[in-house]
């Protein structure tokens, strides 16, 4: 565990880093109006996840690997944005599938079966190939160490607490996002351009995070 000190520090300075908005903010909030409450807080924990795991590439050295390659770096990169489009044209091509999901209330009818581990795999692939995400991490967590013990286990630490604080705020935010898409469930018509506005703001993310360059 990092000393009493190197903690507080970083427990600060993860709060500051996770309340201003994000890619993987934009994200959930494009998840809460397209698929609603439930699919966009897997979608939070499965980016937690992914989180989680970068900081363990972090633990062994993977990300100084991926901040110095640009070949890998651009690879991870491309492969996310491409991903993220992809969810973006499914969710507006489906767009009017939300109000007859929303407003079906024919009794007997059937339903398609829930499938929460894709919307937790969804999220865990987004926050996986975010490169930039593991860029970050490897240059902020090493800052809270305590030189005096082995680093890997104080990186994973710090790395599932990141993963929870930025958990927590996507899913303040989750919530707010799936209540007003509640109230555009009361017409068919808003929902539809609801479900249009969220993919495009997930299209948006792809392509913004196709073109971008590298972190400083």
């Amino acid at each position: 565990m990092p000393t009493g000190a190197h903690l507080a520090a970083f427990l600060g300075a993860a709060a500051v880093i996770v309340a201003i908005p994000g890619p993987s903010l934009l994200f959930t909030i494009g998840r809460a109006l397209t698929v609603g409450r439930r699919d966009a807080l897997l979608t939070v924990a499965g980016n937690a996840v992914g989180l989680f795991l970068q900081s363990a590439a972090v633990a062994v050295g993977l990300g100084a690997l991926i901040a110095a390659s640009s070949t890998a770096y651009s690879g991870i990169k491309l492969a996310g944005a491409a991903y993220l489009v992809y969810l973006g044209v499914t969710a507006i091509r489906h767009r009017g599938d939300l109000a007859a999901h929303l407003t079906e209330v024919t009794p007997g009818a059937k339903t398609a079966a829930p499938q929460p581990h894709r919307s937790l795999t969804q999220g865990l692939i987004v926050g996986l190939t975010n490169p930039k995400t593991i860029v970050f991490l490897g240059s902020l967590l090493p800052q809270f160490i305590a030189p005096s013990a082995a680093p890997a286990p104080q990186i994973l630490t710090l790395g599932t607490l990141f993963a929870l604080i930025a958990a927590l705020g996507d899913s303040i935010w989750a919530l707010a996002a799936s209540s007003a898409r509640s109230w555009f469930a009361l017409s068919p018509a808003r929902l539809s351009r609801v479900g249009a506005t969220g993919g495009t703001m997930m299209v948006g993310l792809g392509i913004a995070a196709a073109v971008s360059g590298r972190p400083d």
